[in-house]
């Protein structure tokens, strides 16, 4: 046996879940996570004591060892291909105290894990632009009031500096504004005001929606900006097709034109398509030539950069090109219709690009913008950032509520489904939580505020969801080193093509060269590489937040779809975690109400489950119930009470036994209950016996259903429980789960899924309780019902907020759909430059004469990277199964 230098654990190296070569040693670990916190700082596990596995969220500050590591999302501006992330990730992992970079080309983001100490976000920011791209920041203007000298100035500003996420700020004491450049996402208006106010000074109220949104706004300008070239392109390459074939459309009759004259026409047409229309080739191949490398802009500038110079070449020394009485020709509509069909293509990309992060627009979109709180008695509306921990908020029916809370007074039906994904409103009294953003459909009720501004649920939500989709799965990082190797190897591809046609091929060998390489270097697309797997993973993760499944990364994304087995923890998971009365039997001369009211009556005030479970029931079915007298409890076997002068006697067999209650025939129907894992209560009345109240922790209304449509998936199920054996299996019968593990002590959870993994078994672990965590994180993919505790939810790589066990069917179709989705992504992109890139380089050409225009090479090209975003968009139409055709 092995030790995990992280956690401690000892770890079977044969079954180990995750394994790693450093040092020239091989180290073992209990599960993925504690290999990832081994990679990030492998020194201080070495010379240090095991740490135990700590859960945190995403959001906050991770401990490794005694660094504090700070995650930091930048969108990235200028990327153009799949080379292009491994390149800023190669630039960004390069500075001392990055641990992680992971750059999203779908989503145009990056997101860093690295040290403060040692670096500021500026420092990152500058990281990226040294490598040729543009990290993208927020810029805002504020007015601020009661600045009165200079050094006020100074105050001010350093104020501002302070709030986390503030890249640079500056005060202009004679104008009474501060400008403030920051991270976007990360600084709200209101963030910065209470910065200043708490310095002294005042924010003039400013909206949110004032605050200009650069990044978004730069997005916009980019797509008009290549709609416009694409449009001037449109226009001008129309006539240059007109003059390529003016002879063969029948123009020479109307207007005679000479072939020189024709040519430059031609040349005059072309010239601006080719340095204005086409001018982000040239930019972003100087950007990436600077840096001694190459990306997909480099080979659309140098290819279409060939045919336009041979082309020019060809009109003014003809005599260069001639042979064997050919006359030289020119390609400038190649070259015009090239760049403008890879125009259309990036046009048509970045309009599905948008799409794919519909689910995060939707999420933002559910955001209250105002609340009503009752401050000094009265109803006041104040913008919901302003909404404090503690507030009394009013809700109206119809109205959103605006951030989480608890119940204080009324009572009303919620509309959830827009967080959980169930569309049947939830009853809401006095002491029930609520959650921001989701909307009051009946009654008025106010409630105290307990999570606001980013500790909301929603914000919770979309914090995940975007960590989610920025994410990689490790079939994402094999694409990215390929990639990072494709534009050289195509160059090399195309410049081989050229001196083979040039040297072996037929007259006019130098046209037949450049053609040819013109093709090659256009068809490539190491864009379609690049989206293939972000794109999916974006609308994938998007869609499970919208049925209210929140997936933590995209590794557990693929993980789940190779799973084989499901371990369910039985209380709160398959039950409801809560006893209920499922039978009343009486005897002769009693009715059920009977003996529920009096067994009710007996409980009143009881503290125990059991009694509490039938004091609901009896007021469920609206029976009066009085005050017991001279209660006393039987430790170990009942409890006894006068209720209306009649004494009740009411515990299990030992207890009637001991008391000599004849059962009149009664014992065989307890043991029937007891068999179907229910706990029976005998109750006599005056010595003789009424009847049974059988108690049990019931069956959510879906567990067998789900059940048996996550054995539709080739899953099998297996239910972990403390209980004892009898009552497992009992439960385990009514649902039809394959395999029980009874009588297993929480802090043994862990160690079964280990055995299950020994079996070779890919196991989930769904649960929902604080000893549940250490499961979920041994486990393959750690599943948590969002109704249990932060802790176990912190712990999972997948949260269910509806608390329903058919989220575990869904979660687990929807990633069979996506990783389907991605493989047909990467299938076409890998095939289509498998099969296109030999094809134009002119392999056909010896055995069936034909070669690939350049102009359909630059449409295949465009079509692919089209062609795999629409396919992820495919995914936005997942329907969650159905509970009866969940295969």
């Amino acid at each position: 046996m092995e030790r995990d230098p992280v956690c401690g654990m000892e770890v079977d190296e044969t079954t180990a879940p995750a394994r790693l070569q450093y040092g020239g040693k091989t180290y073992y670990f209990c599960a993925a996570s504690c290999m990832e916190r081994f990679q990030r700082a492998p020194e201080e596990f070495l010379h240090g004591s095991p740490h135990p596995v700590v859960p945190s969220t995403p959001d906050e500050t991770a401990q490794v060892g005694e660094k504090n590591l700070q995650q930091l999302t930048l969108p990235v501006r200028g990327m153009s291909c799949a080379s292009c992330v491994a390149r800023i990730e190669k630039g960004l992992s390069r500075l001392e105290g990055v641990v992680e970079a992971k750059v999203n080309f779908a989503a145009e983001r990056a997101d860093i894990l690295y040290d403060p100490t040692l670096h500021s976000p500026a420092d990152l920011i500058q990281a990226i632009r040294d490598v040729g791209y543009e990290a993208g920041v927020e810029t805002m203007t504020l007015p601020v009031q009661g600045m009165t000298c200079a050094s006020c100035v100074r105050r001010v500003q350093n104020a501002l500096a302070r709030v986390p996420g503030v890249l640079k700020a500056e005060v202009n004491f004679a104008t009474e504004r501060a400008t403030v450049e920051f991270v976007p996402g990360t600084v709200t208006v209101s963030d910065l005001a209470r910065a200043v106010e708490e310095a002294g000074y005042t924010i003039l109220p400013v909206e949110e929606g004032e605050a200009v949104d650069t990044e978004k706004e730069a997005r916009e300008a980019e797509f008009r900006k290549l709609k416009q070239r694409f449009l001037t392109g449109v226009v001008l390459v129309i006539p240059l097709f007109l003059l390529a074939y003016w002879d063969k459309v029948g123009l020479s009759h109307v207007l005679p034109l000479s072939r020189q004259l024709n040519f430059l026409l031609q040349l005059l047409v072309q010239t601006p398509i080719q340095f204005w229309v086409g001018w982000q080739f040239y930019r972003g191949a100087w950007a990436a030539a600077k840096h001694k490398t190459s990306n997909m802009n480099t080979l659309i500038a140098v290819g279409t950069s060939a045919a336009y110079l041979y082309s020019v070449l060809a009109t003014f020394f003809p005599s260069l090109f001639a042979a064997e009485g050919l006359a030289a020709d020119v390609y400038f509509d190649t070259a015009g219709a090239i760049i403008v069909l890879i125009l259309l293509g990036r046009l048509l990309e970045a309009r599905a690009k948008g799409q794919t992060s519909e689910a995060i627009k939707k999420l933002i979109g559910l955001q209250a913008k105002t609340a009503v709180v009752i401050r000094d008695g009265e109803e006041v509306e104040i913008p919901v950032e302003e909404v404090r921990i503690g507030d009394t908020v009013l809700v109206k029916p119809g109205e959103k509520i605006p951030v989480d809370g608890v119940v204080l007074e009324g009572r009303s039906a919620v509309d959830e489904s827009m967080v959980t994904g169930e569309s049947i409103p939830v009853e809401k009294n006095v002491g029930d939580e609520v959650i921001g953003a989701t909307i009051n459909k009946t009654g008025t009720f106010k409630f105290r505020a307990t999570k606001v501004g980013k500790d909301t649920m929603l914000a919770q939500i979309i914090k995940m969801v975007e960590e989610a989709q920025g994410s990689k799965p490790p079939i994402a990082r094999l694409v990215d080193v390929i990639a990072s190797y494709f534009v050289p190897a195509v160059i090399g591809i195309a410049v081989i093509t050229f001196i083979v046609w040039l040297l072996f091929g037929p007259e006019p060998a130098l046209t037949y060269a450049v053609l040819n390489f013109v093709a090659v270097m256009i068809i490539a697309c190491p864009c379609a590489l690049g989206l293939a797997t972000p794109t999916s993973i974006m609308v994938g993760t998007g869609k499970g937040a919208e049925s209210g499944i929140l997936i933590r990364s995209g590794e557990a994304l693929e993980t789940a779809h190779r799973l084989n087995a499901v371990v369910l923890d039985k209380t709160g998971t398959i039950t409801r975690g809560e006893p209920s009365v499922t039978d009343v039997v009486a005897s002769a001369d009693w009715t059920e109400e009977d003996v529920l009211r009096l067994a009710a009556s007996a409980e009143r005030g009881s503290e125990h489950p059991l009694g509490e479970a039938m004091v609901r029931e009896a007021s469920a079915r609206g029976l009066p119930l009085s005050d017991p007298r001279d209660f006393n409890a039987i430790p170990g076997h009942g409890i006894e009470a006068v209720i209306d002068d009649r004494r009740v006697l009411m515990g299990n067999l030992k207890l009637m036994k001991d008391r000599s209650i004849s059962l009149e025939g009664m014992e065989a129907k307890a043991e029937t209950l007891s068999s179907q894992g229910k706990t029976s209560m005998f109750i006599a009345v005056d010595h003789r016996l009424a009847g049974i109240v059988a108690v049990a922790d019931t069956l959510k209304e879906n567990s067998k259903s789900a059940i048996e449509a996550l054995h539709r998936l080739g899953l099998e199920v297996i239910m972990l429980t403390g209980d004892n054996v009898r009552t497992a299996e009992a439960i385990a019968r009514q649902v039809g789960v394959d395999r029980v593990l009874a009588e297993v002590l929480p802090d043994q959870k862990a160690e079964e899924i280990k055995k299950l993994q020994a079996e070779g078994k890919r196991v989930a672990m769904v649960g929902d309780g604080i000893n549940d965590a250490p499961a979920l994180v041994q486990a393959d993919v750690g599943i948590a019902i969002g109704t249990g505790t932060d802790v176990a939810i912190e712990s999972a790589d997948i949260t269910l907020i509806s608390g329903e066990l058919t989220g575990v069917v869904t979660a687990i179709a929807l990633s069979k759909a996506t990783i389907r989705n991605i493989k047909q992504n990467l299938f076409w992109a890998f095939a289509y430059n498998t099969i296109l890139i030999p094809v134009a380089a002119g392999v056909l050409f010896p055995f069936f004469g034909i070669l690939l225009n350049p102009i359909f090479a630059a449409a295949a090209m465009g079509l692919s990277s089209v062609t795999v975003v629409t396919n992820a968009l495919r995914l936005r139409r997942f329907r969650p199964p159905t509970l009866e055709h969940a295969a």
